[in-house]
């Protein structure tokens, strides 16, 4: 418990207030814009476990696998949620659920082998990405008329399981803008990226706790690589503030506050890149 008896109670106290808010804006964001919370969690944490003191060969380590761990909970319930709503396409779920389920064995048994720079390499790019798409897509943007073939499919499903397995994000980040550039409405494009959050985040957070067990300098209160006191935390703050989130998608310029979250990816980004470089 070395790390926290570094610092004053009221230190604490200040990181217990930033989780819970870490958790309060993920779940704000997660029903207002439709992504998942991870691409909100991750960020977060990766600051506050860099100004804990974590050092940085499990840093990254442990903020994915905290952020996959929380995303649990609150993909089931979203997922519930949109299938009572009938915005969940069973058909389209089963076109890329095998190739979601590849990634996802991929992507875990990759992050046992990857390094902390490499994980934030991937997050750190891919984020520049999705703050770019946020930014500046134009409505009515279109890649083709609905998924590839089977082969495509798959390949594609592969892609957003390993890929976000890696990063620590549930797979609505990549999957609602992809799908929905392939013409799939929104609404069914969320509903079904909030499944697949599901299928991803489940095992991806096992894995996490799996390749981190017994690794020396992990933050006190962790199993593996997943941090008991962040889900602790994050959790509840998340799944109260959901719904909150999206009643305020009728009252609010959206695309403004996405372009607002883009400007934060984008200096997040650059900060971990920075981090990479120096």
């Amino acid at each position: 418990m070395e790390l926290f008896t570094n610092h004053s109670t009221a230190w604490l106290l200040g990181l217990a207030l930033a989780l819970l808010a870490t958790g309060l804006v993920a779940g704000v964001l997660a029903g207002l814009l439709g992504v998942g919370g991870g691409i909100v969690i991750v960020p977060v944490l990766y600051h506050l476990f860099t100004l804990l003191g974590i050092d940085e060969s499990v840093r990254m380590h442990v903020t994915v696998g905290t952020s996959l761990a929380t995303i649990i909970p609150t993909s089931i319930m979203s997922s519930r949620a949109h299938r009572k709503r009938g915005s969940l396409d069973v058909a389209l779920l089963k076109k890329l659920m095998p190739g979601v389920v590849v990634g996802v064995i991929a992507g875990s048994i990759a992050s046992g082998f990857l390094s902390g720079q490499v994980l934030t390499a991937v997050f750190a790019s891919v984020a520049l990405v999705v703050a770019l798409n946020m930014a500046f897509k134009r409505d009515g943007f279109a890649l083709a008329d609905g998924l590839p073939g089977p082969l495509g499919s798959t390949l594609l499903g592969s892609g957003i399981g390993g890929v976000s397995t890696l990063m620590g994000i549930g797979g609505g980040t990549l999957s609602v803008p992809i799908l929905n550039a392939l013409r799939v409405p929104m609404h069914t494009a969320v509903g079904t990226g909030a499944m697949l959050g599901t299928v991803i985040s489940i095992p991806g957070a096992i894995a996490f706790v799996l390749n981190g067990l017994d690794v020396p300098l992990r933050p006190p209160l962790s199993v593996g690589y997943v941090n008991l006191l962040g889900f602790a935390l994050i959790v509840p703050a998340t799944l109260a503030t959901t719904g909150w989130g999206a009643k305020l998608a009728h009252s609010i310029d959206a695309r403004r506050l996405r372009q607002v979250f883009a400007v934060f990816l984008t200096l997040t980004a650059a900060r971990m890149f920075y981090g990479l470089l120096t």
